[in-house]
């Protein structure tokens, strides 16, 4: 019903957080409605005397109860309820149109996963240049990079392409190639999660054994002195 009914007013809401609110209080209680359906049975209330009652003169004394009346009115309510059907709530039936094409849904999914698909490529084209030594096109993109560590696509595909060119042979670094990588790594693994722990950071550890520079003829640094903090 939602998919055929209410996506002309789902995107009319857009934006506006009393409307979102709102109109999850009604589905939250059509939800709730649907679930208990049986209101609590009212509990009848017996009022107490109030304070000085008993002085009162019109009162009317207790009518006594006859007992084998009382017991008939019993035995009538218990042959009702045995003999009555058990409460089932009956279920209604009903025709609910298609609505609009699911592509009309999807279309915000769709510009999710096109800008995914461009963060992965500023991805691969930041540590292109870094390789390549085009320094000032890397550092153009770099803060595009970092903010898209945020992703665990991105995380992934910078392990990947890290992993390309450690086969490449091209693990020894100049300084700032070896700093740019650094702040690569430790940003990716600064956004981890304990979800990641077997996968990209665990993907992280050859590399980062692989990775180093030259700091003296004789002394090598490798990048996991620098990244060796991370939880």
């Amino acid at each position: 019903q939602l998919v055929a009914y209410e996506v002309k007013r789902m995107k009319a809401e857009e934006g506006n957080k009393q409307k979102i609110l709102r109109h999850i209080k009604e589905l939250a209680e059509k939800l709730y409605k649907n679930e208990n359906p049986y209101p609590a049975v009212a509990m009848h209330k017996v009022q107490k005397p109030s304070e000085g009652c008993h002085l009162r003169l019109h009162q009317k004394p207790f009518p006594h109860l006859d007992e084998g009346t009382v017991q008939w009115i019993i035995d009538q309510a218990t042959a009702k309820l045995q003999t009555a059907p058990p409460a089932i709530k009956a279920e209604k039936k009903c025709m609910v149109p298609s609505g609009p094409p699911i592509a009309a849904i999807l279309e915000r999914n769709g510009n999710a996963l096109a800008n995914s698909a461009r963060r992965l490529e500023v991805v691969r084209n930041c540590i292109s240049y870094v390789f390549e030594n085009k320094m000032l096109e890397a550092k153009k993109l770099f803060p595009a990079v970092l903010r898209a560590m945020k992703g665990r696509a991105a995380r992934h595909c910078l392990t990947q392409e890290l992993h390309l060119h450690v086969q490449q042979n091209r693990a020894i670094l100049d300084h700032q190639q070896f700093d740019f990588i650094i702040r690569m790594m430790n940003c990716c693994l600064q956004d981890c999660t304990a979800m990641d722990e077997h996968g990209i950071a665990a993907a992280l550890l050859p590399l980062v054994t692989a990775f180093c520079r030259k700091l003296s003829p004789g002394i090598t640094q490798f990048a996991y002195s620098c990244v060796q903090e991370h939880v």
